[in-house]
């Protein structure tokens, strides 16, 4: 599914989302991720910033039900400025791969924080979207 130009400029200007997978027992995982819209899918690096561990929630839970949804919103004071745009579809992890390598190009692109760090091994979430739906946004 295509996002609408309002829906595809309000999360290319957009820093941060909140990823949302559900694990096998049903409880649901939500964290804050760097992404990226690239070629019509979403994406985002486990990068080095801390964590606990290496096998995180979000990637076991993606390997398990292979489905996320990504909520990217923008908040202010003057409610009249309220947006957001939820994604949902399905999503994998990826590991070395020409989709990887483009993925964490496109990442290091707009995060310059990115250029520094070793990327090339580490896993790419991909969310594919297949439902988009968006609120306060000027098309």
């Amino acid at each position: 599914m295509e996002l609408s130009p309002g829906e595809r400029a309000f999360v290319e200007r957009a820093a941060v989302g909140r990823l949302a997978t559900v694990g096998d027992d049903g409880t649901p995982h939500v964290v804050p991720i760097c992404f990226v819209l690239f070629d019509s899918r979403f994406y985002s690096v486990v990068d080095e910033k801390p964590k606990r561990g290496t096998r995180l929630q979000r990637l076991r839970n993606i390997e398990s039900t292979a489905r996320a949804a990504l909520v990217i919103d923008h908040y202010s004071d003057d409610w009249s400025e309220l947006a957001w745009v939820m994604v949902r579809g399905p999503a994998a992890v990826l590991k070395e791969s020409a989709e990887h390598r483009a993925a964490i190009g496109a990442l290091r692109e707009k995060y310059p924080q990115y250029h520094t760090m070793a990327l090339d091994d580490r896993p790419v979430i991909r969310l594919t979207p297949e439902r988009v739906n968006s609120w306060g946004l000027a098309d």
